[in-house]
């Protein structure tokens, strides 16, 4: 029986703190993260027939330090340890407090969690699988299907990740200094991976997964309320609440795509815009401007403008100018040869998307044709427009965006 969407929230919530709990305790992680995957699953299956627990916590806990006890002595060389461990432990030691009174230190070992989820050993397709999993509290079906790969190679993923962290050298601790600035960077990373992919999928059906874009904002608003102060946390909270408030414009009746400039700005969440810019009016005065405050930056400009023809197009460059000397990217540089275009023209837009086209990390990818074939276009040059499309349909793997592409190509060779 499926849970309702609150329970399912509930449990997401837990689950990182049932499992920063078991594995500071017991220092397994991936029997930890097995012992409250089994847990969650057994609150899923009874909480909507019996009833919420009065304490959803303590139940939880109970569950996966019970499975987690018996993981332990299936491990034949540390059987007597860890069961002597087991049994020395307080009986109220093995309970949470009450749902209305969080456990100390549960904040700080959410952000361990995703420190150690976001190991430098792992690559990003592995942090990515292995945060909404750990932190995120979604099952391995649930990634499988929101990341579009078949739930045994998930499952491989998730497996082969918690055994490179073991490999590694990875502890339940939070990094020294230098080890947490750069391990930092890796968490927001993953964070606006995992939310690139919620709000543009890169295949299937559907333009969104709107259940990612959801979670990455989740975890970056716990991010943000662990470390305030860190003026990129804010920046890329920001930067994803300004760009998810357009999301429920960027697609028609039909789950096809609209663009920017025909998107009705009356859809878009004005809650989430003003909040989004409240965040980044906080940040900037540190002066400590990033890559995501910049990308915010950017986003507010956009959300600021009551229509499309009213959008700073000078000031957006400006930001994508200093966006580029910032950060070696050359999908930076990619939407600075469009903002380009807009300001001065589709020729001055080109020669900009030429230094893209120099860079093999481009190659093959459909978005530099897409964006070629929109300038190209713009510039009254038909025939290239057209051919320019039809190759960016040809390499994308998202059915809206070929579809969206083969009828911009369709409507030129009617003209």
């Amino acid at each position: 029986m499926t849970a309702p969407q609150p329970m399912e929230d509930l449990l997401r919530e837990l689950a990182p703190q049932v499992l920063a709990l078991l594995t500071r305790r017991y220092g397994h992680f991936d029997l930890a993260e097995e012992a409250v995957q089994e847990a969650l699953l057994a609150a899923a299956t009874q909480w909507p027939d019996q009833g919420l627990p009065d304490n959803p916590p303590g139940w939880i806990t109970t569950v996966a330090t019970r499975r987690m006890t018996d993981l332990l002595r299936s491990e034949q060389a540390r059987r007597r340890r860890e069961q002597q461990e087991a049994f020395r432990a307080l009986p109220a030691d093995l309970l949470s407090p009450a749902a209305d009174v969080p456990p100390a230190g549960d904040s700080d070992d959410t952000l361990l969690l995703l420190f150690l989820c976001c190991h430098p050993a792992l690559n990003p397709p592995a942090q990515v699988a292995l945060t909404l999993r750990a932190v995120g509290g979604l099952t391995t079906a649930e990634i499988a299907r929101a990341l579009l790969l078949p739930e045994a190679t998930l499952a491989q993923r998730i497996t082969r990740a918690k055994k490179r962290i073991l490999e590694a050298g990875g502890r339940f601790r939070m990094p020294d200094d230098r080890d947490r600035v750069r391990r930092l960077d890796v968490v927001l990373h993953v964070l606006y991976l995992i939310f690139n992919e919620g709000y543009t999928a890169t295949a299937g059906e559907s333009l969104h997964r709107g259940e990612l874009c959801t979670e990455a904002i989740r975890l970056a608003r716990m991010v943000h309320r662990l470390l305030p102060d860190v003026p990129e946390v804010s920046g890329l909270l920001a930067e994803m609440l300004l760009t998810d408030a357009r999301r429920p414009a960027r697609t028609g009746p039909d789950g096809e795509l609209v663009p920017l400039a025909e998107q009705d700005r009356g859809r878009w969440s004005r809650a989430m815009i003003d909040e989004g810019i409240a965040l980044l009016t906080a940040a900037l005065p540190r002066r400590r401007p990033g890559p995501y405050q910049l990308q915010a930056a950017i986003a507010a400009v956009h959300a600021e403008a009551g229509r499309f023809e009213d959008t700073d197009w000078a000031q957006i460059v400006a930001l994508y100018q200093v966006l580029d000397r910032l950060a070696d990217n050359p999908v930076v540089t990619l939407n600075r040869a469009v903002a380009v275009a807009m300001l001065s023209g589709p020729a001055a837009g080109l020669a900009v998307l030429e230094t893209v086209a120099r860079d093999q990390r481009m190659a093959g990818h459909h978005r530099l044709h897409a964006v070629r074939g929109h300038l190209l276009e713009e510039a009254g040059e038909k025939t290239a427009a057209i051919a320019e499309y039809r190759t960016a349909a040809r390499l994308t793997t998202s059915l809206p965006e070929r579809r969206y592409l083969l009828t911009r190509a369709a409507r030129l060779d009617l003209r």
